[in-house]
């Protein structure tokens, strides 16, 4: 019988498998009417306000300024510098379902550094099924590289937007000061609000359209896709580390095809309902084997081998595992 746990651990991967997707359609929805910078300032502007006004009312407190110096940092590389170069592919003409496809790489980014940088150490099994998942999501978008008509610099917009949020994912894991996703996100969306609103405004695009498709857009993007993806993805990163986390945006790719489907009849080629099969199949590989352990430091494999250890030696803290130290004071 699953225990609660597991149930929390599956509601919060679905939420942010769906919520995330909902990013990619809603740029391509918000895109239809309104120039790219228009979308992400009011998009922000709301989130920031409708985030903003909650924490005041229910969570009002003293914040360090490291923290919120590393939050704003944390804001611009994940929101600005992620969001920001997807929406502005998509509107340039590359296909949603590519934007994800290439979004989808952080995974294996993030496997590659994740133990050198934050000590969790990556399987083999977790490795085996990063490479079948990658396999699946470019199945599912093969069709998409071939009938695109955006020039061919824009396909850079979703890399520089993978390694934006990569690298904020990386940060917020090792931030010195951290904070709750209830404390972090309000000040990601007003970081962003600002970025976009100088951006919109040296434009001269921070005019609100008239619209009211646009607002539907606005709407979409802020309860779906921000409040409901970040909050899912800050939550899944503190709970299941960067590689599961990272995984799961695998499933984003074919998440996406069933979105568009859904919304603009866009149905799914055969070729692109076998990179679905896959893509679950690499997911399930990657994120069923465990949560992330750290890797091993000098002086557990010291303990481990039975060698005597260097008393004067400071003992190496991880987040998941006790030292040798520990392991002795308390008896295990």
């Amino acid at each position: 019988m699953p225990t609660s746990s597991a149930i929390g651990s599956a509601a919060l991967a679905s939420g942010l498998v769906v919520m995330w997707s909902s990013g990619f359609v809603g740029a391509e929805l918000g895109t239809r009417h309104a120039p790219v910078d228009t979308l992400l300032m009011w998009r922000f502007t709301v989130a920031a306000a409708l985030l903003g006004a909650a924490w005041l009312a229910l969570r009002r407190r003293r914040l360090p300024a490291r923290a919120v110096a590393e939050q704003a940092l944390i804001g611009v590389l994940s929101q600005g510098c992620y969001v920001g170069p997807i929406v502005w592919a998509v509107g340039l003409g590359v296909p949603s379902g590519t934007c994800a496809l290439i979004a989808a790489l952080q995974p294996l980014a993030a496997g590659a550094l994740a133990g050198r940088l934050l000590g969790e150490r990556v399987t083999a099994r977790q490795w085996w099924g990063l490479g079948v998942g990658l396999v699946g999501v470019a199945l599912v978008v093969r069709g998409d590289l071939s009938g695109a008509t955006a020039p061919a610099w824009a396909y850079a917009l979703p890399f520089a937007g993978m390694a934006g949020l990569l690298a904020a994912s990386f940060l917020e894991r090792r931030a010195r000061a951290p904070l709750s996703p209830v404390d972090a996100l309000p000040l990601h969306c007003a970081t962003s609000a600002l970025l976009f609103s100088a951006v919109a405004g040296g434009a001269g695009h921070a005019d609100a359209p008239t619209a009211g498709t646009f607002w539907v857009a606005v709407g979409w993007v802020v309860l779906l896709s921000t409040l409901g993806g970040y909050g899912c993805y800050w939550l899944s990163l503190r709970r299941d580390g960067i590689t599961r986390t990272s995984a799961l945006i695998y499933l984003t790719p074919p998440t996406t095809a069933l979105w568009t489907y859904a919304m603009w009849g866009a149905r799914p080629a055969a070729l692109g309902l076998v990179g679905m099969a896959v893509c679950v199949a690499g997911v399930a590989a990657a994120t069923l084997g465990g949560r992330p352990r750290p890797a091993p430091t000098e002086a557990t494999t010291t303990a481990e081998s039975g060698q005597p250890e260097d008393s004067d030696a400071a003992p190496v803290m991880s987040p998941d595992r006790p030292t040798a130290t520990a392991r002795r004071a308390t008896g295990s």
